[in-house]
């Protein structure tokens, strides 16, 4: 392959990288815990956009089981948040993880 077809092979690898970087920011992931008293909605770039505590959650009393139920709902939109990134990015990739995309 020549310079040239490999440069423009590697301009259109980045213009679809933005593409796809920008329809991460764009798409979310939502992950719940405590049967759905608490949500967290998260961006495939990692990046969390809210999060809603049903009003029966809080209980001053038992102030840990909504701590809980938070560090589960944030971990499980960040692992769904990953899944999805390596998924739009893999297409890109041919499925080669590349250091630095994941």
């Amino acid at each position: 392959m020549q310079g040239g077809q490999q440069a423009k092979m590697l301009r259109e690898m980045q213009n679809r990288l933005m593409k796809i970087q920008q329809e991460l920011g764009e798409a979310t992931v939502e992950a719940t815990a405590g049967g759905g008293a608490v949500r967290v909605v998260m961006t495939g770039q990692q990046r969390c956009t809210a999060v809603e505590i049903a009003p029966e959650a809080v209980d001053p009393e038992d102030v840990e089981l909504l701590q809980e139920m938070l560090v589960a709902a944030f971990n499980e939109a960040l692992t769904k948040s990953q899944e999805l990134a390596a998924q739009r990015l893999g297409a890109l990739t041919g499925g080669m993880k590349i250091p630095g995309l994941f």
